[in-house]
C-alpha cells in the first residue's frame, strides 16, 4: 500500500474515461493520427507534471487522456505506479516520498545553498536517480 505521503492510485478508472465535450471529441479523432507526445526531458520535470496532475485531481478536475496542453507519453497514475513499486521493493523508502512530495507542491527542488534544505537535496536526487531508470525503461522520458 502507498504510503500517506503520496496520492493513492485510482480505484477506478472512471476518471480516465473521455467525457463528452468538444475537447474528448477531439482527442479521439487524434487517436489515428501519429502518436506526437512529448516525452519528459528529465525525471524532475516528470516529478513536477505529476505533482501539478495530482493536485488538479485533488482540486476536482477530471484527468482525461490526450486532452492536456501538451501531449504526453503517459498519464498521471504511471508515473504514481512506478514510485509505488519502487516503494514496494525498497528502492524509494519514507523519507525520499516525503521530500519529493514536499518539494513537488513546492513545484521547485530543494536548493543546497540553503541549510535548511541541505539534507533534503541529497534525498531529493537520490529518489529522482531511482526514479529515471523505470521512467526511461516505460518511455515516458526522452
Amino acid at each position: 500500500m502507498a504510503p500517506d505521503c503520496l496520492p493513492p492510485p485510482a480505484a477506478n478508472n472512471q476518471a480516465n474515461e473521455p467525457t463528452n465535450t468538444p475537447a474528448s471529441t477531439a482527442a479521439n479523432t487524434a487517436d489515428s493520427a501519429p502518436d506526437q507526445s512529448l516525452g519528459f526531458r528529465d525525471v524532475e520535470e516528470a516529478w513536477f507534471w505529476f505533482m501539478a496532475a495530482y493536485e488538479a485531481r485533488q482540486s476536482g478536475a477530471k484527468i482525461v487522456a490526450g486532452v492536456g496542453a501538451l501531449p504526453r507519453p503517459c498519464e498521471p497514475l504511471d508515473i504514481l505506479r512506478v514510485v509505488d513499486r519502487l516503494y514496494r521493493q525498497r528502492r524509494l523508502y519514507i523519507d525520499h516520498l516525503r521530500v519529493l512530495n514536499f518539494y513537488g507542491k513546492r513545484r521547485s527542488p530543494p536548493d543546497p545553498r540553503r541549510d535548511q534544505e541541505r539534507k533534503a537535496y541529497g534525498i531529493w536526487h537520490e529518489a529522482l536517480a531511482r526514479i529515471e531508470p523505470a521512467l526511461r525503461r516505460k518511455g515516458i522520458m526522452q
